[in-house]
């Protein structure tokens, strides 16, 4: 019974680069609450708003997390974007601890963006054990984002 208490605490862990000095940390999501602190320079690791990705961080991101990881592709130029932007913030609110939700901008990652053959933005994508697992193309609503998801959360 020990071993699997303890996969269970493993199993909601990611490793994400800290948003201010860039290094990279261990943190156990189901503590986002706890506001946890970066191991190297002690701010905050902010799990209720979108982490930002790019080419060098986003591999590892999502591959180094137990739980899902919903992207958001998008430029700062597009107005439908800029629309929707709210709603993933809102999105990064309401899942904190169950899920990391993260933007990467396709114009500064173009080689992950080609990488999963982005032709459109917005597009949002849903990974689970590192793997794409449901893609939405388009600006959509809150509701559906948060409906994206919880379909993935239930096919892991």
């Amino acid at each position: 019974m020990g071993a699997t208490s303890g996969q269970a605490e493993t199993a909601r862990k990611t490793t994400i680069r800290c948003q201010f000095c860039g290094s990279w940390n261990r943190v156990d999501v189901t503590r986002a609450a706890d506001r946890p602190k970066c191991g190297s320079c002690s701010k905050p690791m902010l799990l209720d708003r979108p982490i930002h990705l790019d080419d060098d961080s986003f591999a590892r991101t999502i591959a180094d997390s137990a739980v899902p990881v919903i992207v958001d592709f998008y430029a700062d130029w597009c107005g439908p974007c800029k629309m929707m932007a709210p709603a993933v913030d809102q999105l990064a609110a309401n899942y904190s601890g169950r899920a990391i939700v993260a933007k990467l901008d396709t114009d500064a990652a173009q080689t992950t963006s080609q990488s999963f053959q982005v032709r459109g933005i917005p597009t949002t994508i849903v990974f689970e054990g590192g793997k794409e697992i449901a893609r939405q193309s388009g600006a959509v609503p809150y509701q559906t984002l948060a409906s994206l998801l919880e379909r993935a959360t239930t096919l892991a």
